[in-house]
């Protein structure tokens, strides 16, 4: 198989002194995409309403590629993702969730569907079960074009239509909130909110800790989530451990899921913010010409040397929040697996 990427003794070092023991055996990643280079439509120039920094890490992610990337920096642990396929309108959906069944049929992982906003409440219950998923992903930029960014709302890319069928099935809905305010956004919480009440068997999770990457993120966003009673929140990439804190204190730890977003975890950076924005730390040339995202900035010399894995600055700053928050070693396993293993075999999955 070929490299696909190098583990320095710094990783080394990190995983084995900080990270090995703090993770349980067996772990579940709950959010992963895999998708095939081919798949991607020629010719496509609508603008995808997305930060561009993704795309620099992996042009393609084969499961191949996904089951080599836990080998390599998780060598002696057991991980099952919950996988799913590309989200932006430059990607062939159908393609893409026909290579999601075919790779959770061969690897016998479990899987979501990505789902439009557009596919009636009949057809979608059809092909979540006909291709074996636990329910859908879905993503904002599939929400129609004529919205301009800033105004899309949850409805726009997951419509009540679609939210019935997945409550009444009992399926997983992968969410990543939308605008510009993040998880704070008053019409974001007041839409996640309606949608814990109004479709309370539906698996929700919202990806990111909703987005809520900078201390800023936050707002009052809390003290309204607190009172939620069935969402679920994954913390793939994310760092802010004061993010996680929280979110362990005010949502508690039973409705917490680790996941990766994989291949962008690869990335070598450690995330700092300013003026609440988020910025990536890359080693100068690693990626590119960072110059066409903000979130980008490239470094060198001694503080290129110290860059790790995205997935290894994910996991340290929630440890460094588990720690604080005093959790014992079950709320841990709760995070990484059994949470993630009540939910999809709940939802019809297996692991």
């Amino acid at each position: 198989m070929k490299k696909l990427f190098d583990v320095f003794e710094r990783d080394k070092i990190i995983y084995d002194t900080l990270l090995k023991d703090f993770l349980p055996d067996k772990i579940i990643d709950a959010h992963t995409h895999i998708w095939l280079h081919s798949h991607f439509k020629k010719n496509f120039n609508e603008p995808e309403r997305t930060v561009k920094w993704p795309s620099m890490v992996a042009s393609e992610n084969p499961a191949e590629d996904l089951i080599e990337t836990y080998r390599l920096m998780f060598p002696d642990k057991n991980v099952t993702p919950l996988i799913f396929s590309q989200v932006g309108r430059s990607y062939d959906i159908n393609a893409g969730n026909t290579y999601v069944h075919e790779s959770s049929e061969k690897y016998k992982f479990p899987s979501l569907m990505v789902a439009t906003p557009e596919t009636s409440p009949e057809e979608l219950e059809e092909k979540i079960e006909k291709g074996g998923f636990s329910g859908c992903k879905v993503y904002l930029t599939l929400a129609e074009t004529y919205i301009p960014e800033k105004e899309i709302r949850i409805y726009d890319f997951i419509p009540p239509q679609q939210l019935e069928i997945l409550n009444k099935r009992g399926w997983i809905l992968m969410l990543h909130i939308p605008r510009d305010g993040r998880l704070k956004d008053p019409v974001n919480l007041a839409q996640m909110m309606e949608i814990d009440k109004k479709y309370p068997h539906a698996r929700v999770i919202i990806a990111h800790v909703g987005r809520a990457y900078c201390n800023e993120d936050i707002g009052d966003a809390f003290n309204v989530l607190s009172k939620s009673k069935n969402l679920v929140f994954d913390i793939s990439a994310n760092s802010n451990s004061f993010v996680f804190a929280e979110l362990i204190r005010n949502i508690g730890t039973k409705r917490i899921l680790f996941g990766s977003d994989l291949p962008i975890l690869r990335m070598r950076t450690r995330r700092i913010c300013e003026n609440g924005k988020y910025i990536n730390l890359v080693t100068k040339g690693a990626y590119g010409d960072v110059s066409v995202d903000p979130h980008m900035r490239e470094v060198d010399g001694i503080e290129a040397d110290k860059l790790t894995f995205f997935m290894y600055e994910e996991l340290l700053a929630f440890k460094k929040a588990a720690e604080s928050m005093n959790l014992n070693e079950s709320a841990i396993e709760d995070v990484f697996y059994n949470n993630s293993k009540d939910i999809i075999m709940s939802a019809g999955g297996s692991i």
